[in-house]
């Protein structure tokens, strides 16, 4: 038997698919800020509320998942991912579920209103977001298969194909963040103060959830390179 697979057999307890888990229910919380806007758009605040309520709950049961984790991870030494790394990893997960909850959370406090002008764009840059948290997603999948391969090959080589995309990704969002303050900026006279304050405040949080998405991608990096 190859040593890998030796191996792979030896660590079989390690708590990948949980970890897994945990960022399909991430991924889930994140997607539905595209229905939350629309209903935004729409001033279907009824709809917006309804959405943020699953939002809260399925984060809820996420955080439940990384408490659970938290708890039970094994600390043996045999382990083919650190324990350390794997507690680091399912913080940066977490926090791209408390930051989509908190940009649905404000938008509902405050019944946001955004201009017609800038919606496009506002939904192209949420899109962009949601994307990276997709891929970042799609990363933490591979994790099993880079186990089985004892972290070499072809598969140590495609999940850096991933993580170099998960950058790409988040440097559109990047993109489209200064494109949506560029708008906002020429109408932001005849706007509310304290709504265009708001209003920069989302944006900020929206280009948050790449953000964090990608540090979930440089974890795995980490993980790699060890």
């Amino acid at each position: 038997m190859p040593p890998a697979n030796t191996f792979s057999k030896l660590f079989s307890h390690a708590p990948i698919r949980p970890l897994q888990q945990h960022m399909e229910k991430v991924q889930e919380c994140t997607e539905e800020l595209n229905p939350f806007f629309r209903a935004v758009y729409a001033n279907d605040w009824e709809a917006v509320e309804k959405t943020y309520d699953q939002i809260c709950e399925i984060e809820g049961l996420a955080d439940d998942d990384k408490k659970h984790m938290r708890l039970s991870l094994p600390k043996s030494l045999f382990m083919p991912i650190n324990r350390n790394d794997l507690l680091e990893m399912i913080s940066k997960q977490d926090k791209v579920a408390n930051c989509a909850k908190d940009i649905a959370g404000i938008v509902l406090g405050r019944k946001m209103r955004f201009p017609e002008g800038i919606q496009e764009a506002l939904s192209q840059y949420v899109d962009a977001s949601i994307k990276a948290v997709v891929e970042a997603s799609t990363v933490v999948h591979e994790l099993d298969e880079l186990i089985e391969t004892g972290f070499g090959g072809r598969e140590v080589e495609w999940i850096e194909k991933l993580i170099v995309r998960l950058d790409e990704l988040e440097t559109q969002s990047d993109k489209h963040q200064i494109a949506i303050r560029s708008q906002l900026h020429a109408i932001e006279n005849g706007l509310p103060p304290v709504d265009v304050m708001f209003m920069y405040k989302i944006f900020e949080l929206i280009g948050n959830l790449a953000d964090r998405a990608q540090k979930v991608g440089d974890q795995i990096h980490t993980i790699v390179a060890r």
